[in-house]
């Protein structure tokens, strides 16, 4: 069994949507990076990667290389979920969004459905919560959104 632990941050701007899980949420500001900067899905992978022994998404993705400029982060973890598959099967995986606004539980269910199909793996298998900062720090300011990510795997 193999144990990784990933975290992301991104800012939050105008002019961009606000991917979270696959899933567009309607707010005023969206989250800025070279792909669509779903906080979410770049800790999965990193907890993937990192369980896996094989590195970060900036290793297998850097954002110097336009071939992953705008793209959906789903694409680059069907891509993570091939290195996966290989060698593991997931037995779960945990997260927490920390996020002032918005509120991120009524997204929840929909976030599960899409990693699932992704992934490959049972729903039950996801669990995501979403929390505040009680008005601290960059996200209590609403300057960005935070994720952190553990996941067990376990050889096939």
């Amino acid at each position: 069994m193999r144990v990784g632990l990933g975290y992301d941050v991104h800012k939050l701007v105008e002019n961009r949507k606000l991917i979270l899980g696959g899933v567009e949420i309607p707010h005023e500001k969206g989250l800025l990076g070279h792909s669509d900067a779903d906080v979410l899905v770049h800790s999965i992978m990193d907890a993937l990667l990192g369980a896996m022994g094989k590195g970060d998404i900036g290793k297998h993705f850097p954002d110097s290389d336009d071939a992953y400029k705008d793209i959906s982060s789903l694409k680059l973890l069907e891509k993570v979920v091939e290195l996966v598959n290989r060698d593991y099967v997931v037995v779960n995986i945990d997260n927490v969004i920390m996020a002032e606004r918005p509120r991120i539980s009524p997204h929840i269910d929909e976030m599960k459905k899409i990693l699932s199909r992704v992934m490959m793996v049972e729903e039950d298998r996801i669990n995501i919560k979403g929390t505040t900062t009680e008005k601290l720090g960059f996200v209590g300011r609403e300057e960005g959104i935070a994720s952190e990510s553990i996941v067990l795997l376990d050889n096939k």
